[in-house]
């Protein structure tokens, strides 16, 4: 793909002053290096897997047979009052409940980070500290470009939900296209933990030697990991803070005591442990 255009690049023209010019100039240059001398390899694995909704639960199933219950995946529901009469979201809400139509879900983990590491110990070793952070910041973009890029290719042929779609960079950038990929730890979602069912679901460890550490952070670091929703009313939103009701739900829905759930979602909480 295009690696320093807007869409789904990691590098835009829109820099102002002086400063921001010259930064703007090594990054390309160390991008163009990057390429040439193939410093990083990316890798991806994405899947797709029956599904259903059950209240805020989403039901994975085994096979296309929808008898045996896989796993779940687990969301909250916004809690804020409404004004306007707009739904308190959570993504299960884009998912079919299984009486209603037969639906999927998919899941994706990419990473640009197979070589971030040697890259930025030689500049590190050489005293360059500043082009240890440039490279380190490059493969984060790079990370999210391909994750862009493969949210593309899902939607238009691996899935194959928008097959139609022709959207020109700007389109894109504004996120016109059908279905998102939200993920773990980000507003609409923000249980980290989340991410080891979705690392079981992709077997992400042996297909792209892409793991999690004790804390869910991914490793190598510039990764990027989510699901995918094709509802054509899915949207980006944050949950905001939960009460102590909520939070007990959900760590009864997930199986996991009340203490360890409100050390996850300790930021979100709108009251003090």
């Amino acid at each position: 793909w295009d690696l320093h255009g807007t869409y789904p690049g990691i590098l835009t023209d829109n820099v102002v002053g002086e400063a921001a010019t010259g930064l703007f100039k090594d990054a390309q240059d160390m991008l163009d290096r990057m390429i040439g001398e193939k410093w990083l390899t990316c890798k991806a694995v994405i899947g797709f897997w029956p599904a259903a909704r059950d209240g805020d639960d989403i039901i994975v199933y085994e096979d296309e047979s929808r008898q045996t219950e896989r796993t779940r995946l687990h969301s909250l529901r916004q809690q804020m009052e409404r004004k306007n009469g707009r739904a308190n979201f959570a993504l299960a809400d884009f998912i079919a409940p299984s009486d209603v139509a037969p639906d999927y879900i998919g899941g994706f983990a990419v990473t640009s980070g197979h070589g971030e590491d040697d890259v930025a110990k030689k500049f590190e070793e050489a005293g360059d500290d500043y082009s240890a952070i440039m490279s380190k910041a490059l493969a984060d973009r790079l990370a999210e470009a391909f994750a862009e890029r493969m949210h593309q290719l899902v939607r238009t042929q691996y899935w194959g939900y928008a097959s139609e779609e022709a959207l020109d960079n700007e389109a894109l950038i504004r996120e016109e296209y059908k279905g998102i990929r939200p993920a773990p730890g980000y507003p609409a979602q923000p249980d980290h933990t989340e991410k080891e069912t979705l690392f079981e679901l992709l077997d992400a460890k042996n297909t792209i030697d892409v793991e999690l550490t004790e804390s869910f952070a991914m490793w190598p670091g510039a990764a990027v990991s989510g699901l995918y929703f094709s509802h054509p009313d899915s949207q980006y939103f944050g949950v905001g803070k939960i009460d102590r009701d909520q939070l007990e739900d959900y760590a009864a829905r997930k199986g996991m005591d009340v203490e360890t759930c409100e050390k996850w979602l300790s930021p979100i909480l709108s009251y003090t442990p």
